[in-house]
């Protein structure tokens, strides 16, 4: 990155300048959200993690209801992680409530209950990397540490013009270096919330507006007409789609007070410590039935004899899109087992609220609902 070095030099020379204007900016948009209302290092944790891969808007409701039942760290510490895990409920990604979780019980008895403040303390915690650790470092205990999201490499990519492949790790570090260079001694929560917001609401990924962009008189890409063209990624690879099969097992014949089978999915699996109706993928050339019947002997060694076609899910993840196709299924023989499995149950649609699932499931229990009640 050496060729970018004059354009840094170029906007360092700047500085003080940049950081005014940007905040001024920061306090005339400033928005009122609850975790911005104290600076509760907690609060400011929870609010970074659900904000992961996750619009303001969504987070909302979720936070509040999430502070609410765990108010404190020892709070969530104490609580069960099936309950962790209900009322992170729809909101994707769930290894970050199961880090929660984790790292929850090693601030409650090694920190007796309060956050760290140092960034390499915070990143010694599960789920906490060095953006999220900058963010709690400079929001809650106001230390000058730099955050680097998706919106900030956007921005300071603009900001310099530079023509480097942001996913490159050597590029990465020198975002890194110029960010910390950035952030101010006073107010740095400031500054970087500041920075991230004009991310998110004007300096956008495909149409960034610079007409009213604060701090465009800094910015090298604008000048140069280069600013759709930063940050330079790698062309997006075609995502996958899979079918994927998925049964209902009954004990008896479906009814609103029958008990069926569901599992739960391994805890370092994606989606780990969810509940969910049992299958897998469809091989190629395989047909649906017995694709469920094959899966289902694979994870809990029984068998089973598939029944009544329930509904089509579809769904996108971030790597790949699946098309689910549920089925009633009746319980034939074998003691369940545990092959790919982390636990099983036999529940009936009255106990459902007690366990997490996916959203996809949570698909499925409708079609159950709406088919037997």
């Amino acid at each position: 990155m050496n060729d970018n070095h004059l354009d840094i030099d170029y906007l360092l020379g700047k500085q003080e300048a940049f950081i005014k204007q940007l905040q001024n900016w920061w306090v005339n948009v400033y928005i009122d959200l609850p975790w911005r209302r104290n600076k509760d290092p907690y609060g400011i944790w929870v609010a970074e993690v659900m904000l992961q891969q996750t619009q303001i808007a969504t987070v909302i409701p979720y936070y509040e209801k999430w502070m609410s039942r765990f108010p404190t760290v020892a709070d969530l510490a104490q609580a069960s992680l099936d309950e962790v895990l209900k009322m992170w409920q729809g909101l994707g990604y769930y290894s970050r409530a199961r880090n929660l979780h984790t790292a929850g019980n090693i601030i409650l008895n090694q920190y007796a209950g309060k956050l760290p403040e140092e960034v390499s303390e915070l990143m010694k915690l599960p789920g906490i990397g060095r953006y999220t650790a900058g963010a709690i470092a400079s929001i809650a205990f106001g230390r000058p540490e730099p955050v680097l999201d998706g919106n900030v490499i956007r921005v300071i990519s603009r900001l310099i013009d530079l023509h480097q492949d942001v996913t490159h790790n050597s590029t990465r570090n020198e975002l890194w270096r110029l960010a910390s260079i950035l952030v101010p001694e006073e107010k740095p929560g400031d500054f970087n919330q500041a920075l991230m917001e004009l991310g998110q609401r004007i300096c956008l990924p495909a149409n960034p507006n610079c007409r009213e962009c604060p701090v465009s008189n800094f910015c090298l890409a604008y000048k140069r007409g280069t600013q759709y063209e930063r940050p330079v990624r790698p062309p997006r690879k075609r995502i996958p789609h899979f079918d994927v099969v998925a049964g209902v097992i009954w004990l008896t014949q479906p009814s609103p007070e029958g008990k069926f089978l569901i599992a739960r999915r391994p805890f370092d699996s994606m989606l780990g410590g969810l509940w969910e109706f049992p299958g897998g993928k469809v091989k190629d050339s395989e047909k649906n039935v017995d694709a469920l019947r094959r899966e289902i002997a694979e994870e809990l060694a029984i068998d089973i004899q598939v029944g009544k076609y329930i509904c089509e899910v579809k769904h996108a993840y971030t790597h790949f899109r699946i098309t689910l196709h549920a089925y009633n299924a009746k319980y034939m023989s074998g003691i369940p087992q545990h092959i790919g499995v982390a636990d099983h149950a036999w529940i009936s649609l009255t106990d459902i609220e007690r366990y997490p699932f996916a959203v996809t499931d949570l698909r499925i229990i409708q079609a159950l609902q709406h088919e037997l009640t």
